[in-house]
């Protein structure tokens, strides 16, 4: 199985890419985790910024091969513990699918996204830069995979 990471967003601090990267390459080849960027929309001072979001939904859709198993980032999802988590990836490493995460830009995500996704997850309550979200998920999804194979890191 794959977990494909789509986020809008490019040119990442360093700090970011090493995190994510870090976690990503924990992962074993059985629950490899890849990122797929998605460039931003324009955003500025007379932007429309429905349009963005929009344009940035069709091309993020576009990245997600047939047969993917959709989740979407989203505040209306559901929060999973650490412990739920790594019964989600159970459950999705069960069923042999590949799994694709859409995070979306800074207004969310389009209409059309949240209407492919069939699962939602809610990361927190808080609000997280977008940057820091590429870096919770593969860490979370890391620390799930460790609580299913018995691996020390999650203690």
């Amino acid at each position: 199985m794959q977990i494909q990471l789509v986020c809008v967003g490019n040119r990442m601090p360093d700090w970011v890419e090493t995190g994510y990267g870090e976690f990503a390459k924990r992962l074993p080849r059985e629950c490899e985790l890849k990122l797929r960027e998605i460039a931003p929309g324009v955003r500025g001072k007379n932007a429309d910024l429905a349009r963005a979001m929009e344009d940035e939904g069709k091309r993020m859709l576009e990245a997600i091969p047939p047969g993917h198993h959709a989740v979407a980032l989203d505040l209306s999802g559901e929060e999973w513990s650490t412990p739920e988590l790594s019964q989600v990836l159970a459950r999705w490493l069960r069923e042999g699918q590949n799994v694709s995460l859409m995070v979306g830009g800074p207004e969310g995500l389009s209409p059309g996204c949240l209407q492919r996704a069939r699962q939602r997850w809610r990361l927190s309550a808080l609000t997280l830069p977008h940057p820091l979200v590429r870096v919770v998920v593969a860490e979370q999804l890391y620390r799930a995979w460790s609580i299913l194979n018995n691996h020390p890191y999650h203690r």
